[in-house]
């Protein structure tokens, strides 16, 4: 479904947002279903059972019911299912398609869309079907995202090396800042042992040795491009002794500062 063009969505008339009555129930039928429905519980409780397995639904279940499937549902009179379903058919085949059935996380987004949707028919608003189809779309693209999410293990791991980047780019843009290390952890929401650990297996070196070096790779650059001289140089980036300066350059590049200039 992914890779299938808005028109290739076929709008089906069976469409709504309800709030099923107390004795509501979804009857299994004898022939399975013969297109698409996107059934999704806003609230209330119930049991959905799709080909055989049962599903214990609430707030943000969702269910991508496919030609050829059964089902059927029932809920709990005393907090009845609220729900949207949408049919719909596809004109061409579909080489990739949602899972049957998910829960949704951050619903916000979604709810807005199905919102959308039954909305633009209840006023045949201007090009309703163009928009519908478009809306169809975006649908079925956040459930393959849903679907194809990392993780959260992985996801976490993701967001630690994207924090600890975070850190190092800062620390460049930065270099003449006296940074200390525990403002640097706790920027990226760490401790500070444990940032150390992780920067230093992120990035190859401690975060000590990769303020120094960042420092010094700004200092050439001043001093080769800038025009300015050793002792600007050195007190722009925040260096109060200027042997203390030369020092540590010569020891990272080799060459003294005035070498360099």
């Amino acid at each position: 479904m992914l890779k299938l063009a808005p028109s290739s969505y076929v709008l089906l008339s069976a469409f709504a947002k309800i709030v099923c009555e107390p004795g509501w129930k979804w009857q299994k039928r004898e022939k399975p279903l013969a297109n698409y429905d996107l059934f999704y519980v806003w609230s209330g409780e119930g049991e959905v059972v799709l080909n055989g397995k049962p599903y214990r639904v609430g707030k943000g279940s969702c269910f991508l019911f496919r030609p050829g499937d059964h089902t059927s549902a029932t809920h709990n009179p005393q907090k009845p299912l609220v729900l949207t379903y949408i049919h719909f058919d596809i004109a061409e085949p579909a080489e990739i398609v949602p899972e049957p059935y998910r829960v949704l996380e951050d619903t916000f987004d979604f709810e807005h869309m199905l919102s959308r949707y039954v909305r633009l028919f209840l006023v045949r608003t201007f090009a309703a079907e163009e928009e519908a189809r478009l809306l169809l779309k975006q649908l079925v693209i956040h459930l393959l995202r849903a679907d194809l999410a990392e993780p959260i293990e992985r996801r976490a791991s993701n967001q630690l090396t994207e924090s600890i980047h975070e850190i190092a780019n800062y620390i460049q843009q930065h270099p003449g800042n006296a940074h200390r290390v525990d403002d640097l952890a706790a920027r990226a929401g760490l401790s500070t042992r444990y940032f150390s650990i992780k920067f230093k297996e992120l990035i190859g070196v401690s975060v000590q040795t990769y303020m120094i070096r960042s420092r010094i790779e700004r200092a050439q650059h001043l001093l080769m491009h800038a025009g300015m001289n050793v002792t600007e140089v050195a007190d722009a980036l925040g260096y109060r002794d200027i042997f203390f300066f030369s020092r540590q350059f010569k020891q990272y590049t080799g060459k003294s500062p005035s070498e360099i200039r």
